[in-house]
């Protein structure tokens, strides 16, 4: 736990309201959230598990996918108990340390969640390009540089934030219209200038990832071009076929995402439920599916699952 070092402006406690509009209905919606959030933590730690145990699966792109199962299970696990607690026990109140604590770490997971599909969209690409060259390319210790500098990224991005806030004086409403702590919307109750947190919050992050995803997009113009260069049709199935699963996790990730943060920054007219009902899906569903997805689409992963649950269901 970081220790923060505030200012005795700062309030010692904010009230999270959860679901503005849905008050009534937060036991009801607490369900099925709570069953995503039991599928994401079940799912990631199954697919942690085989990448331990199974040595066939000790390989770049599963390094890589134990990384986004961590973070994922991160990211699920910073925001929804809290906000089960809000919605089954009316435990609403979270202290200015505790906020700060969950902030930072949905923010940093959501930039290291698109720093590694980065990191497995360029696996992908030495995969099909060079595919004699992969394991010169993508050694253990490149490997590692890899996985160190993502974090470390992720880590200063975010960290400035904390900051950004701690010098902030809160002298107005505790009240945050929102399931778990986040940063724009903890500044707004600043009783000061926040040009600073906005510009921020918003240009830096948004920036990082936007930057993720034209070096993804570049990864697949590279890699269509070199698929459609194969001879046969079956090799260009093949090859695609190792791409369909980060594909979709891409798409389950990016989508959402996006849409809440420019519906948060640029929408006014956007409802305040239907953002917040949005921004709780990336943080809940993408965990949840990532290991579907995976389970389903990689044979290497498909194959160990079977094999695990055959073997127990049959002793």
């Amino acid at each position: 736990m970081v220790i923060f070092n505030l200012s005795s402006s700062n309030p010692g406690s904010f009230i999270l309201m959860g679901i503005p509009g849905l008050e009534q209905a937060h036991v009801w919606i607490g369900i099925p959230f709570c069953i995503i959030y039991i599928v994401a933590v079940v799912g990631n730690c199954i697919l942690l598990y085989l990448i331990v145990v199974e040595r066939s699966l000790h390989e770049p792109m599963f390094f890589f996918l134990s990384m986004l199962a961590t973070t994922d299970l991160i990211l699920s696990t910073a925001g929804v108990p809290k906000t089960l607690s809000i919605f089954w026990l009316g435990a609403r109140e979270i202290t200015f340390p505790g906020c700060l604590t969950q902030m930072f770490f949905i923010h940093c997971s959501f930039v290291l969640d698109s720093a590694i599909l980065m990191a497995m969209a360029f696996d992908r690409y030495v995969a099909i390009c060079s595919p004699l060259r992969y394991n010169t390319i993508l050694t253990p210790k490149t490997i590692i540089k890899i996985a160190v500098g993502i974090s470390f990224r992720s880590f200063c991005i975010i960290l400035p934030v904390v900051f950004l806030l701690t010098r902030l004086p809160f002298c107005r409403t505790r009240i945050i219209p929102h399931t778990y702590c986040e940063h724009i919307g903890v500044a707004r109750l600043a009783c000061a200038d926040i040009a600073v947190n906005i510009w921020y919050g918003f240009c830096v992050p948004i920036m990082t990832v936007v930057s993720d995803v034209v070096l993804i997009a570049v990864s697949y113009v590279l890699i269509l071009c070199a698929v459609f260069r194969l001879p046969s049709q079956e090799a260009r199935q093949k090859a695609l076929g190792t791409c369909g699963s980060h594909v979709c996790v891409i798409l389950m990730f990016y989508t959402p995402a996006f849409f809440s943060i420019l519906a948060h920054r640029f929408g006014p007219n956007v409802s305040p439920t239907f953002h917040i009902m949005f921004a709780n899906l990336y943080v809940v569903i993408p965990p949840a599916l990532n290991p579907m997805v995976y389970g389903v689409k990689t044979k290497q992963i498909r194959d160990k699952v079977i094999i695990l649950f055959y073997t127990k269901g049959t002793k």
